[in-house]
């Protein structure tokens, strides 16, 4: 099976070695996105809501990149640096993703790249 780097100027810029998504056959693996502007590439202005709804903007980019959107996951891990977020963040994931959410982590870590409060990644199913 070859493996298709999928990436879009839509959604922030890798930061390090890796890629926005990689699809493998059916399957669409997209990196954690966190709250970046995708034109400047710097930190989002705002709290955990506004960062948030930039994560899940920027997912959807890289979803959209690939033909696939929200609908098309399967699975998400969302690492929060505070799990008092959590009922927030979930608010506002569970705007995105319609009446049949994927299966999902959420995990408390210690820090995020750049000091971002919320980073969430993806795998979606591709037909």
């Amino acid at each position: 099976m070859s493996n298709k780097v999928v990436s879009t100027e839509a959604a922030p810029a890798a930061i390090g070695p890796y890629s926005q998504a990689i699809q493998a056959g059916d399957l669409l693996f997209c990196s954690g996105q966190i709250p970046l502007d995708p034109a400047t590439g710097a930190m989002i202005d705002g709290g955990i809501e506004e960062q948030t709804r930039q994560v899940m903007k920027n997912l959807g980019e890289v979803l959209k990149a690939a033909g696939a959107g929200y609908g098309d996951l399967v699975k998400t891990t969302i690492y929060l640096t505070d799990l008092s977020y959590f009922p927030v963040v979930n608010d506002i994931y569970a705007g995105y993703l319609g009446d049949r959410p994927p299966a999902r982590a959420t995990v408390e870590v210690t820090a995020l790249p750049k000091g971002a409060l919320v980073e969430i990644d993806g795998i979606a199913g591709l037909s």
